[in-house]
């Protein structure tokens, strides 16, 4: 069974910073790639970056040059650093373990159970 936890949502001023952590466990073996993905009040959940275990990238548009995905595979934990906050950053945001396949990123039903991230303007 997959296990993944998230930390370090909370209350930030517009340009400020978050860091944002997902321990995973279980079994991941069906996983290459691992994605940070946010849901706001009335919108549809969406995609904000994802690594996969080579170490290749993808970030959403609206987040690119300001957010950070890295990965520390001993600790089998991904990092979401935020910086440059915006109000419309502020989401539930979830860790999910998934594939990276020819530049694409695909969700499996891995989930964490969500971290709220608020940025206040």
């Amino acid at each position: 069974q997959v296990q993944l936890v998230e930390t370090g949502g909370g209350l930030v001023q517009a340009g400020g910073s978050l860091r944002l952590s997902c321990a995973a466990s279980g079994s991941l073996f069906s996983a290459n790639a691992m994605g940070w993905y946010r849901q706001a009040p009335g919108k549809l959940r969406e995609l904000v970056a994802c690594i996969a275990s080579g170490g290749s990238t993808d970030y959403a548009d609206s987040v690119k040059g300001r957010f950070t995905i890295s990965r520390d595979n001993a600790k089998i934990t991904v990092y979401l650093q935020m910086n440059s906050l915006k109000p419309e950053d502020t989401a539930v945001y979830y860790c999910n373990a998934g594939q990276y396949l020819n530049g694409i990123y695909y969700q499996k039903n891995y989930w964490g159970q969500g971290t709220q991230v608020t940025v206040s303007s």
